[in-house]
């Protein structure tokens, strides 16, 4: 199963939908537009930090689950925790350096998690779709910032 090179559709429309509110997100703030959001005190900007410290949470929850699936050392359970933990820092960093930080953690972990497909702790496709998903992610966190 580590090898596998083809590509679920399933994980390749999930991956993209979940592009969808850092895009959105994204050029509403570049914008200026509130996108409604204004009535209920919140800014696309607020909601874009909070869904990239979530996101940047769950990529640390690849890692981990990985490691259980393949009784990895516990190294990488110590790894998987560092996002959780830098995410929830950026968000009571103030801006614009709460995008800064959390588009340079999601940019950087798409580069670290290289390592488990090269390891056959996930397969093939695993990581570069990571690569182009934490890319695209990543960019757009930093250009809003």
């Amino acid at each position: 199963m580590a090898r596998m090179t083809t590509v679920p559709i399933g994980a390749v429309i999930l991956g993209v939908a979940g592009l969808i509110p850092f895009l959105g997100f994204a050029a509403l703030s570049i914008s200026g537009s509130d996108g409604g959001l204004g009535p209920v005190g919140l800014s696309p900007r607020t909601i874009l930090s909070a869904y990239g410290a979530v996101i940047a949470s769950f990529l640390g929850g690849i890692r981990w689950g990985a490691a259980a699936a393949r009784n990895a050392g516990n190294a990488d359970y110590l790894v998987a925790v560092i996002p959780s933990l830098l995410a929830w820092a950026a968000l009571a960093a103030p801006a614009p350096w709460d995008l800064r930080v959390l588009g340079c953690l999601v940019l950087l972990w798409g580069v670290i998690d290289q390592d488990l497909s090269r390891r056959g702790m996930t397969p093939v496709w695993m990581g570069r779709l990571r690569l182009l998903l934490s890319c695209v992610a990543g960019l757009s966190l930093l250009v809003t910032a």
